[in-house]
């Protein structure tokens, strides 16, 4: 294909109707939080911004001289004369056979397969990129949920011990409240047996004391 300053705008328009302008950005819709699945299996559409991508891999890697995108271009421009498939071709191939005397089918189709061998390694390349960001975002993400639901596991059965040890420590001060009861109980009980039997003790000796002193002159 020969060089021109519009070379990757023509790669779009003989693969599209009307190469795609950039979409304006659509507002901000509410980020939901409801988890989902870690691997989902997501239907495409041509995008603008790799419509744009591929006709620049196209551009950089276009060989030289008249090839596979200029009979593509041929027959681009017979598309909305109602002819039949076969009659398109066969059109397209006269027309541009016409201006490249040196052409053969052969040239079309090994052209259009090094095409396809680009866009494969590009896609190739994208998509080695696409699982390192996967790894990266991705991966990053999952480690922190994971760490994240352990944490609260921890923290569950830090609870549930807690709880569990609260419940203990209030049966045992319920027990803690009798005994000291009965314990205090027990030593008012000790001190007063203790007293009485001191004033029996002081008592009878007092009263030998004061015997001793009267009858004992």
């Amino acid at each position: 294909m020969s060089e021109s300053k519009s070379l990757g705008r023509k790669l779009l328009n003989i693969f599209f109707e009307d190469a795609p302008a950039s979409p304006n950005p659509s507002p901000e819709q509410p980020v939901s939080v409801e988890p989902k699945p870690a691997a989902q299996t997501v239907s495409g559409s041509p995008d603008h911004k790799f419509i744009e991508h591929f006709a620049t891999v196209l551009e950089k890697n276009n060989l030289p001289g008249a090839d596979y995108f200029e009979f593509r271009a041929t027959l681009k421009n017979l598309s909305n004369l109602g002819l039949q498939e076969e009659q398109q071709f066969q059109a397209a191939w006269a027309s541009f056979r016409a201006l490249n005397k040196d052409i053969n089918p052969s040239l079309l189709t090994s052209t259009a397969n090094q095409y396809l061998t680009t866009l494969q390694s590009d896609r190739e390349a994208f998509l080695r990129s696409v699982d390192l960001a996967v790894q990266e975002k991705v991966g990053g993400l999952q480690n922190e949920q994971k760490s994240l639901q352990q944490e609260n596991e921890n923290l569950t059965r830090q609870i549930v011990e807690i709880q569990n040890k609260i419940a203990s420590n209030k049966e045992r001060l319920v027990k803690i409240a009798g005994e000291v009861d009965e314990q205090s109980g027990k030593l008012q009980q000790n001190r007063a047996n203790y007293e009485a039997t001191f004033l029996q003790f002081t008592q009878e000796i007092n009263k030998d004391i004061q015997k001793i002193g009267q009858y004992l002159k």
